[in-house]
């Protein structure tokens, strides 16, 4: 369908998707999201926080924050984590931003369709334009709590609908930042009570400038893409506000966002289904266990039951066969075929395999640059053979499957396949003390016990609270 077939279906009653997000959003409040959806909002803040503390030790963090020290005045909206500063909202959600994507550990929604995987990682854009305009503007927790499903909502709703050559085939984009930009501009929009039509012009200045591509996997360049993600939904919904336009038809439209980022898009996936359920419900999100690639916890999770129930010392492993889909390693996203730092052993299966088989664990401790180029982590990767299994690519790529086999010097050999139903996923949650757990992990090198003990109280209150830089108060240095 032609741009101008388009605008003549409009002018007959029959709104195109960039304008009905706009009217789903301006139409949408706190009294609108179903309680389940809430809750589960409360543990994305709780953890897209702790990432967010724990990433701010990163050199990547560290960087960024110093940019926004160089280039900003000083602001109302603060950065998180080590080394505070006040910044104007847009800089400070993009420090946030880097930071909360800097160590992988922030949460990932996963497709329930079988033509697509990993559709984006969906806390963070909102939760950064949330903090940053929430703090600004002195919003109502509740306000607060509505924009961000409201971003969650959207972004989802988008990757679920863009043709799947947008992450895969010959396209390659990092959709955490070309499609995360929308979580950010629909939270910002909604906290700063844009009309209608603004909204509707903030999501084509923001479909405009994204940007995001899968080649910086395992560089300071991934976690950038997050955070200009949330600095630019933060910058669109700002320029809407002061009259800015856009073209109405700015995703759906010829040469519009789908045409060009997707080379097309399921109207019915995206338009019909906006929510109803929210995407913060179904698809849902995985809160990780692990800071890496989500896609590879699975294989660790397989990997520990079976050198934990056998007893099986890293020393006496001759080597270890991965069978796997194509939604994990290439053309999936662990594509690294051998790790020498931290950063790509986030997307190396060799690696993953081999931090469980000599820790048993993969923690911070593991994903450091320091374990990545040990001596055993180093030799024990190279006996670590993965590979796409026909059998489990044909299950679709919903299905996240490893079949992971270990050969003993002895001649001995184990097999275990992965857990239907993954660790921290929608459907096998981690508990609340596990992932309070989590955030104290995280932030213990920040924040004091008795900060972090008074955050996690003030979110269980957020609804309550009619300023939420009360709740932020607490987690700055």
């Amino acid at each position: 369908m032609s741009l101008h077939q388009e605008i003549s279906i409009e002018d007959q009653g029959q709104l195109g998707a960039t304008q009905r997000i706009a009217r789903f959003v301006t139409s949408t409040y706190y009294e609108d999201i179903p309680q389940e959806a809430i809750e589960v909002a409360r543990r994305c803040v709780v953890d897209g926080i702790a990432v967010m503390i724990a990433g701010s030790l990163e050199p990547c963090a560290q960087i960024a924050r110093a940019y926004v020290q160089d280039v900003g005045s000083i602001g109302k909206s603060r950065t998180f984590g080590r080394g505070t500063v006040s910044a104007p909202a847009h800089l400070a959600a993009l420090a946030n931003g880097v930071a909360g994507h800097a160590l992988d550990w922030d949460d990932t929604a996963l497709s329930l369709e079988k033509d697509r995987s990993v559709l984006i990682h969906p806390t963070m854009q909102p939760l950064c334009a949330c903090l940053a305009l929430g703090e600004k503007r002195k919003v109502s927790g509740k306000d607060f709590l509505t924009a961000f499903v409201l971003g969650f909502e959207i972004q989802v709703k988008i990757a679920e609908a863009i043709h799947p050559d947008h992450f895969a085939g010959g396209r390659g984009f990092h959709s955490s930042g070309t499609i995360g930009v929308f979580g950010s501009v629909v939270a910002a929009s909604k906290l700063m009570v844009l009309t209608e039509e603004q909204t509707r012009n903030a999501l084509a200045i923001a479909a405009t400038m994204a940007a995001g591509l899968g080649v910086n996997h395992g560089t300071m360049s991934k976690p950038l893409n997050m955070g200009r993600a949330a600095e630019t939904g933060v910058t669109a919904a700002h320029l809407a506000s002061l009259g800015f336009d856009g073209p109405a038809y700015a995703l759906e439209g010829g040469r519009g966002y789908f045409e060009a980022f997707g080379g097309g898009f399921s109207e019915s996936r995206l338009c019909d289904r906006l929510g109803a359920p929210f995407a913060i419900l179904s698809p849902g999100t995985s809160i990780k266990p692990y800071p890496s690639g989500v896609v590879g916890h699975p294989g660790m999770d397989a990997l520990k039951k079976l050198v934990t129930e056998h007893d099986i010392d890293a020393s006496d492993i001759e080597r270890i066969e991965v069978k796997t889909g194509p939604n994990v390693i290439a053309p999936g996203p662990l594509r690294i075929l051998h790790a020498t730092t931290a950063l790509e052993g986030k997307f190396c299966v060799p690696f993953q395999m081999a931090a469980i088989a000599l820790r048993r664990k993969a923690g911070l401790d593991e994903f450091s640059d320091t374990f990545a180029q040990s001596d055993a982590c180093q030799q024990l990767q190279r006996k670590v053979s993965a590979i796409i299994d026909p059998e489990i690519a044909a299950l679709g790529k919903d299905k996240v499957v490893f079949d992971i086999t270990v050969t003993l010097r002895s001649g001995k050999s184990y097999s275990q396949r992965s857990a239907e139903h993954y660790r921290g996923g929608p459907r096998n949650p981690l508990t609340w003390d596990e992932l309070c757990d989590k955030f104290h992990g995280c932030a213990k090198a920040v924040l004091s016990a008795h900060a972090r003990a008074g955050f996690i109280a003030a979110v269980l209150e957020l609804e309550t609270q009619s300023d939420v830089s009360t709740l932020l108060n607490g987690i700055t240095t």
